[in-house]
């Protein structure tokens, strides 16, 4: 009897580990890998925002979610942090 209840959920169980590893962990490791893109982001960078503006950063607030970008020659927008889709150009530390 016990053998059989095991049996009906072995295909639930199967599903569940295949769904979790075709889906829920590629998913995670994006999203760790685009917080650590984030994070990184510092000033001089050229960055695309999901909204699908191009700009440089100006200003990193540190303790904030925040950076400033320049979209245009004196032109200076605030953006979450968040928001940010790619870095295009990463500038070299300061030595």
């Amino acid at each position: 009897m016990e053998g059989g209840a095991i049996a009906q959920f072995l295909p639930l169980i199967l599903i569940f580990a295949i769904m979790y590893f075709l889906l829920i962990r590629p998913q995670q490791k994006k999203m760790k890998e685009h917080q650590a893109m984030v994070e990184a982001v510092r000033r001089g960078d050229q960055i695309v925002t999901q909204g699908g503006m191009i700009g440089k950063v100006s200003k990193v607030k540190e303790g904030d979610s925040e950076v400033e970008v320049e979209i245009a020659e004196g032109v200076k927008v605030r953006v979450v942090k968040s928001t940010i889709a790619q870095v295009l150009n990463k500038t070299e530390p300061a030595k």
